[in-house]
């Protein structure tokens, strides 16, 4: 499935004076997406092969704690810009599955910054 049928295009729906709010929950959401996939990334990719293949499941347990503790604060942050940018409900939906699959995350928070910075110029620079 293409990107853009995942990610249908949509007006931005905020104003310029909103255009700082936006800016901070894209920063933020930025963050969590990163953080939540380098843990995802270390835990299938490190973790449980050492706890399956060598028996050490100790970086199994704090890996996973923190990739679990740490999803639901990066599925508020996308909310949060859901909400802020009017975004189509399947773009959070994408959003939230992408932080379960590894690598996944980077590409949908390579799109959603595409699509937020897009919405932010075309709000400053009045064409809509």
């Amino acid at each position: 499935m293409a990107a853009s049928a995942l990610f249908p295009k949509t007006e931005p729906e905020f104003e310029a004076d909103e255009i700082p709010g936006v800016e901070k929950a894209l920063l933020f959401y930025r963050v969590m997406a990163w953080v939540v996939g380098i843990l995802l990334v270390v835990l299938v990719g490190v973790a449980m092969p050492l706890k399956y293949g060598l028996g050490n499941g100790g970086p199994v347990m704090y890996v996973g704690i923190a990739h679990g503790w740490l999803y639901p604060v990066l599925l508020i942050s996308a909310y949060n810009l859901y909400r802020r940018v009017q975004w189509p409900w399947q773009r959070l939906l994408a959003i939230a599955l992408a932080g379960t699959v590894p690598f996944l995350s980077f590409v949908a928070e390579h799109a959603a910054t595409k699509d937020v910075r897009a919405r932010i110029a075309q709000v400053r620079t009045g064409r809509r």
